[in-house]
């Protein structure tokens, strides 16, 4: 009852009759007075006039599952949501849920991670009321050694929301960070359970800087917050959505071809090092080429100096900017 009336009040031209949320969800003016209270609890502003009904007066930055389900508007994915107030990681929330059944397109939402995990082991910094902590359980039918490609459709999904609802044009870092003027927006971490032939399933943390104001001193020179750049705060649950409404689209089109053959093109034209000097941290040695765009198995393509083209795959290694992060 929560989400439908505050979905009543968001699309609302002003206010909302108590008598017509009463008669809508066939519940009483005390049920609908109890929920008005819990929202204005939780953060909402919401004005309460005698004879003219509710109104939003400001969609404050709050997450909760009743604001995120309000603004979901996808087709199958996040419908059947997991929110917490705070966990140790939505990753090792989304791996427990997966073992115990949870439905593929399942979405965990946290609006605070206290051990926000990174690539390679790395931690992820995770305050409250900040950023987006989020991890989407997926279980394709398709080769285990197809997996790694899900990273790059999710950072395809996450600049496509980023766009819609800031207008920032990011970037990608191959293979799971996005990038704003050469520093990180957002961090991918995808990890999987499977055997020698079959995927179990795939959980897909995505963890973007959103409405931070100022970036920790150590990460200041790589890092960087949407709000900073775009100097207006985000709605954390309408950028969840129209993240994980534009992963659907991109998702179809990986599992037409169970590769990035459809997504290519469009991927390169968004890599932020295409075409520049990269250095590649590789367990036999470090190397410098240049970096030629990814090919349909999502491996990244380099030249060399005598121009021969190196695949370079990830989870193996590290691309690094010659001068800098990108």
């Amino acid at each position: 009852m929560k989400t439908r009336i505050l979905k009543m009040l968001k699309e609302a031209d002003g206010y909302v009759s108590g008598q017509d949320i009463c008669e809508e969800l066939h519940v009483s003016r005390t049920a609908v007075w109890k929920v008005i209270k819990q929202l204005q609890e939780e953060g909402y502003q919401i004005e309460a006039v005698r004879n003219k009904g509710y109104c939003l007066e400001k969609s404050a930055d709050v997450i909760t599952k009743a604001e995120l389900s309000s603004c979901m508007d996808s087709q199958w994915m996040g419908k059947n949501l997991v929110y917490y107030d705070e966990t140790d990681s939505t990753n090792t929330r989304a791996k427990a849920l997966a073992e115990q059944g949870a439905l593929s397109g399942t979405l965990v939402v946290a609006d605070c991670q206290m051990s926000g995990k990174g690539r390679r082991g790395r931690s992820w910094v995770s305050p409250r009321f900040a950023n987006i902590y989020m991890t989407l359980i997926l279980k394709p039918q398709i080769s285990p050694s197809c997996a790694s490609m899900l990273t790059l459709t999710a950072a395809m999904a996450v600049l496509a929301g980023i766009k819609e609802v800031t207008g920032l044009e990011t970037e990608i870092k191959w293979p799971n960070d996005l990038v704003y003027g050469g520093k990180k927006v957002c961090g991918i971490l995808t990890e999987m359970s499977a055997e020698l032939d079959c995927i179990h399933y795939v959980v897909i943390g995505m963890g973007i800087n959103v409405n931070l104001t100022e970036i920790a001193e150590e990460v200041a020179k790589t890092a960087t917050s949407l709000r900073i750049e775009s100097g207006r705060p985000v709605s954390r649950s309408a950028l969840i959505a129209a993240v994980i409404r534009w992963f659907e689209v991109y998702y179809q089109k990986f599992l037409e071809t169970e590769d990035l053959s459809l997504l290519m093109e469009e991927y390169n034209e968004k890599l932020a090092n295409r075409g520049r000097e990269v250095r590649v941290l590789a367990p036999s040695g470090d190397y410098c080429a240049v970096s030629r765009g990814i090919n349909k198995s999502g491996e990244l393509l380099v030249e060399l100096e005598d121009g021969t083209l190196q695949k370079v795959v990830s989870g193996e290694v590290s691309v690094r900017g010659i001068y800098g992060y990108v």
